[in-house]
């Protein structure tokens, strides 16, 4: 795709979104499956449940704009997947707690990846005078941030104090 406006610019990066979101789907059903505390657990499922709805609202805003959802591969993401298979999912920790310490860790940086994305366009949105889009993309932005405070919620309250004690 050709980007020659700022909508277009706006309909990448929704594209970039739904991408960089199936990816972190996938990785996240992954981190929950070696998740060893129940209270993290929980939250990844909440995750993927959200991802999930995340990316079925931007999926419906790129088709309302005439565009296809696949258009666009992140590469961003997916080197943060690596990451998460490499320091996570497919890593040698022994230790439950640290190995749930780094699920924390690698979950958080898809997070913030994913607020980068959708504080970006809700900007685009507005610019455009897309209100029905930027409310929508604001409450993806506000249920990803209520994940990421989960997680620091999470790793500050139980798991960072258990992986210090190993």
């Amino acid at each position: 795709m050709t980007i020659s406006t700022l909508k277009d610019l706006y309909i990448d990066q929704l594209q970039d979104i739904y991408s960089a979101d199936k990816q972190s789907l996938d990785a996240t059903k992954k981190l929950h499956d070696k998740a060893t505390s129940e209270e993290l657990r929980a939250a990844l499922e909440d995750g993927t449940c959200g991802i999930s709805k995340g990316m079925e609202k931007v999926k419906g805003l790129i088709q309302n704009h005439d565009a296809n959802p696949n258009g666009e591969h992140c590469k961003g993401m997916e080197g943060l997947v690596n990451e998460a298979k490499a320091h996570a999912i497919n890593a040698d920790i022994d230790d439950k707690d640290v190995l749930d310490a780094s699920i924390i860790t690698q979950y958080q940086r898809m997070t913030h990846y994913g607020l980068a994305g959708y504080g970006t366009a809700v900007a685009f949105a507005k610019r455009l005078g897309l209100e029905d889009d930027s409310k929508v993309l604001q409450e993806c932005l506000d249920n990803t941030y209520d994940g990421d405070r989960r997680m620091t919620s999470i790793a500050t309250g139980e798991v960072n104090a258990e992986a210090l004690a190993a």
